[in-house]
């Protein structure tokens, strides 16, 4: 940990008003800045220079963690046909590190075998090493333990606390990155620390700590790099030339990409100033019930060709955007108000040139390829074929038996938490997904009132005779972190003692951006029954990993009568589902259960990607062969892929992908 006393920030007063260069091939080769080591990359007269060649990033956002590693190869193999030179990708904390001092890095989480395979495929690799990513990923990257210690963290600060737990999990991560950079044989040409942080402070000290760390393990002659808006506001916070550390800049298509370089070169010392847009918007974010976010393919075209022509560099974010996968989907607010919270999906998609189940025959990918080809140093490789898709029919899903009937199986016992109130879920250990809180109050005559002033995110609500079976609970209602205004009624039950109150509460998604990233899960206030507070709770965290457990000792059982559900398999996203209906029964269970289906792939050339059509369903979680793809919402669902034929409403169709055994 360093002291804050040599944090003094340098202030940066410096107005330059050099044009937009624009060089051509016959421009002077870039004067190698170390002698001896034929791999170099720096930054000179405004270039950046790789091996004593001014070169031109021509690069796209795809990130590891949102791609299962089957297609890892796949989806950069696209890439490279889009004309791509580079890959950027961030770095999440939260799945490196998801306990403390508990590392990942196999799998879906495996950097280094993404960055090599990268490299053998002939790409360079920007890499955003945060602590910070943003990225619509939970909590920004930030690995959700760090909101159950106390005193709270200051987070994106020179919070001392904060700062020992970067330095340690940095002192993991940059020593793997090390052989990985450029000088040293790898891929790696910049590494970014940080992420827009103009956008969110002005801790100077904080941004220089992260320079030096940063050199403290990978060396001097590491390009490091900040991305913030093209606008004075947000590079005076967050740019620090003083530190050695490249200032880019993103904007979206619409944007004068001239102006937006001219300001860039302003919080850059002279010659230090390529033109790069490290994040140059293909598409957009989508949040839960919101029609999906696209941009025109022609415009977006025209708009990158506007900075290639002119010698500038791109990063396309996103190139390819893949899938959110878990519960790792980040959410926004308004930036004044943390309840009008807006979930986002759990599809990244981002209307990406490569969609994300790895489409390329589409108007944005063919016009961003046409514009890219002209600029590309070498010709393009032939264009990518389709993926083979297939449709495996119908699925029968049967009921196996409720949350409450079997709540031993979904939370152990022995990390049932009891307090005299509320606590939220990270002070419990349950950093993703849902927890019940249970408590009891007397029962009066009448109807009663049940409210919540800060519930984050959603509350379904249930009450039960305290005495008895309470396996099977009277749903009463949902309370929302966006629309809490009014007590739900809860109906008199004629218990002769007691209600249980059972309130199960989904954390969807914390905050990635802005000044409430600050986001604990759960029910953070007090709970009023009639307009007392209610004491003495029990929290039991839902751990979804039992499920896997659920088979053995004759423990997953059926119904001992008939409940049966459907879904689809489809062959993509714009078949029809024709005259296919879903026999349903006459009343839905407000009550959470666990469902259980399969099908079989008999022979290895019918191994293909498949889409899973949600018609009639509403909100739950979905899983194949244990591993968890999506948070499903099919009835108000965001993405519309199809037309329930027999209810008219929303479907929720999603890409199955490489299934996973």
């Amino acid at each position: 940990m360093i002291p804050g006393s040599i944090f003094n920030a340098i202030p940066l007063s410096l107005v330059l008003s050099f044009t937009f260069l624009s060089y051509s091939s016959g421009s002077s080769p870039c004067s190698p800045t170390h002698q001896g080591n034929a791999r170099q990359f720096w930054i000179e007269n405004d270039r950046f220079c790789k091996d004593g060649v001014p070169f031109q990033i021509i690069g796209g956002d795809m990130h590891y963690f949102r791609i299962v590693p089957e297609y890892w190869k796949d989806r950069l193999s696209r890439a490279k046909a889009l004309g791509l030179n580079t890959i950027q990708t961030y770095v999440p904390w939260n799945i490196h590190e998801p306990q403390p001092e508990k590392y990942s890095f196999n799998g879906i989480a495996d950097l280094e075998a993404y960055i090599q395979l990268a490299h053998e495929l002939g790409f360079l690799i920007m890499l955003r090493a945060g602590p910070y990513i943003c990225g619509e990923w939970d909590l920004g990257g930030f690995p959700a333990w760090l909101l159950s210690i106390e005193p709270a963290l200051e987070l994106r600060s020179s919070d001392s606390t904060y700062l020992s737990l970067v330095e340690r999990w940095w002192g993991v991560l940059l020593p793997k990155i090390r052989p990985l950079l450029y000088q040293n044989g790898g891929p790696i040409i910049m590494i970014q620390v940080e992420n827009e942080y103009g956008s969110f402070g002005s801790d100077k000290n904080y941004l220089q700590y992260l320079a030096k760390l940063a050199r403290r393990h990978l060396g001097d002659e590491l390009v490091l790099y900040t991305t913030d808006g093209a606008g004075d506001a947000t590079l005076n916070n967050g740019a620090i030339p003083e530190e050695g550390v490249y200032a880019a800049v993103d904007f979206d298509t619409w944007s004068n990409s001239s102006s937006a370089f001219e300001i860039q070169k302003k919080y850059n010392f002279p010659g230090k100033s390529p033109p790069l847009s490290s994040e140059f918007y293909t598409g957009w974010l989508t949040h839960w019930g919101e029609k999906l976010a696209t941009t025109n393919a022609s415009s977006t075209a025209a708009a990158l060709e506007n900075i290639l022509s002119k010698d500038g560099s791109a990063v396309l974010y996103m190139a390819h955007g893949g899938t959110n996968f878990g519960l790792f989907s980040g959410a926004n607010t308004d930036s004044n108000d943390e309840s009008d919270y807006k979930p986002d999906l759990t599809s990244y998609d981002y209307d990406a040139p490569i969609k994300e189940y790895g489409d390329v025959n589409n108007p944005k990918y063919k016009e961003l390829r046409r514009v890219i080809r002209k600029y590309a140093a070498a010709p393009l490789p032939s264009f990518p074929s389709s993926i083979a898709t297939e449709a495996y029919g119908i699925v029968k899903l049967n009921k196996m038996f409720s949350l409450f009937e079997a709540l031993y199986l979904f939370s152990n016992p022995t990390k049932t938490v009891e307090s005299e109130n509320p606590i939220p879920m990270e002070s419990a250990g349950q950093m993703y997904g849902f927890m019940l809180y249970e408590s009891e109050y007397e029962q009066k005559k009448g109807n009663s009132t049940v409210s919540i002033s800060k519930i984050h995110d959603r509350a379904q609500v249930f009450v039960s005779c305290s005495e008895g079976d309470k396996s099977n609970p009277r749903f009463v209602g949902v309370i929302e972190r966006w629309n809490n205004k009014d007590p739900l009624s809860v109906p008199y039950l004629g218990c002769p003692f007691n209600i249980t109150l059972f309130i199960l509460v989904e954390n969807m998604g914390r905050v990635n951006y802005g000044k409430y990233i600050y986001d604990r899960k759960g029910i953070l206030s007090t709970v009023q029954v009639d307009n007392l507070t209610l004491h003495r709770w029990k929290m039991h965290p839902i751990q979804f990993d039992y499920i896997s457990n659920l088979s053995k000792n004759g423990l997953m059982k059926k119904y001992p009568y008939p409940i049966e559900e459907k879904i689809s398999l489809r062959r993509g996203f714009k078949n029809h589902i024709g005259n296919m209906r879903y026999r349903h029964r006459e009343q839905k269970s407000n009550t959470p259960a666990l469902y259980k289906g399969h099908f079989n792939i008999n022979s290895t050339s019918m191994l293909k990607d498949t889409f899973i059509s949600f018609c009639g369903w509403n909100k739950g979680i979905a899983f194949a062969n244990k591993f968890q793809y999506w948070e499903i919402l099919a009835e108000s669902g965001p993405t519309v892929h199809a037309i329930c034929p027999s209810t008219d409403t929303p479907a929720r169709r999603k890409h199955l992908g490489h299934i996973r055994a």
